[in-house]
């Protein structure tokens, strides 16, 4: 196999044609295409971008994205009426391409809540068996033993799996600052995070293979391995149009026969023998459903497309993780990310990277998550304020109030995290010859609820995003608690001891509502967005069913972290392909049974 021409493919049939070659798509490809007797295409938007040392050397954190679709959210009526970016990768491997690199897992508490949502088979067990299954973890070797007193569980992980993770080399004097003053502000200190207890302060491991020090993602984990299979093919610079349908239907179901692409201007289209999944991601995957016919009434009669099958939840319940930053002068000048700014710096950096050493070996590695009670002694109030808001809302989109007495019953729990915060080695508007701390501030569990959907039939423009920034309170006040937080951190050691002074926000910012402006300012998206395409039962505004088939249909199925119903405490890439891995076994027993 090779990466191939739209020419060479068009009109031909295969078993499986696969939208999107991002992050789940690729590792879907991979695993199906494991059966040397089905065929599989992939078709991707954006370039190959294969061995680009920007995407495979974590110096690429520190420059403007590239290779990244640039989305633009609507103006937000809550947020001083601001729109803001939402990059994600646009290339093979998608965003898993462009990401930090935190190899986060969510709280078995959140993925049992898919279970208890009406989606059997979706728990923590199942969760922890699909994503060590993509998983080969490198545990810390004695030199970072010598730095820091690392600590692991081998039954937590993954040993054979494609993505490589490892405990990185780190800013270990950043580390211990920032572990010790959480733990000095009462939070437990976590052996190992990746058997769905989440709850304290912990070393994250991220996907970086310690063989060479390179990002290891979807496209030299999983397609490179497989790339001379006969049976796998990937085209990129591929805009799809649209899913082709039978004229008649099957069962009452639509049948995908193939799908409609753009390539260099021409129209071109494949056919699929068993299935066509739609892995383009929580942004693109409603967009194409639309374009294809299906989703709300309203939304198809404004685009111009003719219904071939009403769901009413193509497009809603979108969930987005926000983080906004508080940042401060470290004492001392420890070395951090910030001196990568020099250009002497940065090139000797490069020089000891290709031997296996340097700092660009580097990973962001604190993490620590929390409930509310841990931040503000208010926690009740507010808890109490939010669900007495909610008690008045007098009508709810079908399947939303499920999810919401959920959420509330997670906030009173004081063992499942509402907080979270990540140590960042440096600040981006930083001055020579300094450094600093950015303590990321996550908003994990939003209860407001968003929308995307198709601005019109043209395939080409980007789909309206309305994340409905803060339209339920409590979210603005959970960034605020966030924030007061980490100024008490600052008076807590050895924080206080390790750092000079409070960048950003400022001292001018004091009151309550001066921090929700700032909030509103700064805010930026973390990446990680889902719900578009809920897997949820169809009366509850759900798109796909356990087995990620979409309603109404013999042989459409989504894999990619659209589905995830509610949202997790967790970076979403582990869950990405944790979706993939378990929705190619549902391909595979589909075929079976």
């Amino acid at each position: 196999m090779a990466i191939l021409c739209a020419e060479s493919i068009s009109g031909e049939l295969f078993d499986y044609v696969i939208i999107g070659g991002g992050t789940a798509g690729l590792a879907l490809a991979s695993r199906l295409s494991e059966d040397p007797l089905v065929s599989v295409v992939v078709i991707e938007a954006g370039e190959g971008n294969i061995g680009d040392p920007n995407i495979m050397v974590r110096s690429a954190l520190l420059i403007f994205f590239i290779y990244d679709w640039a989305f633009l959210t609507e103006e937000q009526k809550f947020s001083n009426n601001k729109q803001y970016v939402w990059s994600r990768g646009k290339g093979l491997g998608g965003s898993s391409g462009l990401n930090f690199m935190a190899w986060v897992k969510p709280p078995a508490s959140d993925i049992d809540a898919f279970e208890k949502l009406g989606n059997p088979g979706w728990n923590w067990n199942e969760y922890d068996k699909y994503s060590q299954r993509s998983e080969t973890f490198h545990p810390p070797a004695r030199e970072q033993l010598d730095l820091y007193p690392h600590t692991y569980e081998a039954s937590f992980h993954g040993t054979s799996g494609p993505i490589h993770t490892c405990t990185p080399f780190h800013f270990h004097t950043i580390d211990e600052l920032f572990q010790q003053t959480m733990v000095n502000m009462g939070l437990k200190s976590i052996r190992d995070p990746y058997g769905g207890d989440i709850t304290g302060t912990w070393i994250a491991n991220t996907n970086l293979n310690p063989a060479t020090w390179t990002r290891s993602y979807a496209t030299p984990a999983y397609f490179l391995p497989a790339q001379d299979r006969p049976n796998l093919t990937v085209l990129t610079n591929a805009t799809v149009a649209r899913i082709i349908f039978n004229d008649t239907s099957e069962n009452d179901k639509l049948t995908a026969s193939g799908v409609e692409f753009i390539s260099n201007q021409q129209t071109f289209n494949v056919g699929a023998k068993r299935e066509v999944i739609l892995s383009a991601g929580a942004i693109q995957s409603p967009k194409i459903l639309e374009l294809s016919g299906i989703g709300r009434l309203d939304i198809l009669e404004k685009i111009g497309v003719d219904l071939k099958l009403e769901l009413e939840g193509v497009g809603e319940n979108v969930q987005e993780h926000t983080f906004v930053g508080v940042s401060y002068e470290l004492s001392g000048s420890p070395e951090t990310y910030d001196r990568l700014r020099e250009p002497a710096y940065a090139a000797e950096a490069l020089k000891l990277h290709a031997l296996g050493r340097g700092p660009l070996r580097m990973g962001i590695t604190s993490f620590a998550y929390f409930p509310l009670s841990a931040a503000t002694s208010e926690a009740s109030a507010l808890i109490d304020r939010a669900a007495l808001n909610l008690e008045a809302r007098k009508e709810y989109p079908p399947g939303l109030k499920d999810q919401l007495d959920i959420q509330m019953e997670c906030l009173r729990d004081n063992s499942t995290p509402d907080l979270e915060l990540v140590a960042f080695p440096s600040f981006f508007t930083a001055q020579p010859n300094k450094s600093y701390i950015t303590l990321l501030a996550v908003l994990n569990h939003p209860l407001s609820r968003g929308t995307i959907h198709a601005n019109s039939s043209d395939p080409f423009e980007y789909p309206s995003i309305d994340p409905h920034y803060f339209e339920n309170d409590l979210d603005l006040e959970l960034h605020v608690q966030h924030v007061k937080y980490i100024r008490a951190m600052h008076e807590t050691e050895p924080f206080k001891s390790g750092v000079v002074r409070e960048m950003d926000p400022g001292p001018e910012y004091v009151t309550d509502q001066d921090i929700r402006e700032y909030i509103k300012d700064t805010l930026t998206t973390t990446w990680h967005t889902v719900g578009s395409c809920s897997m949820l039962p169809k009366d509850k505004q759900g798109v796909v069913d356990p087995e990620l088939k979409v309603y109404g249909t013999n042989n459409l199925r989504i894999v990619d972290i659209s589905i995830i119903p509610i949202h997790i405490a967790a970076h979403t890439q582990a869950t990405a392909y944790m979706i993939a891995e378990k929705g190619g076994i549902a391909c595979v027993e589909f075929l079976i049974y």
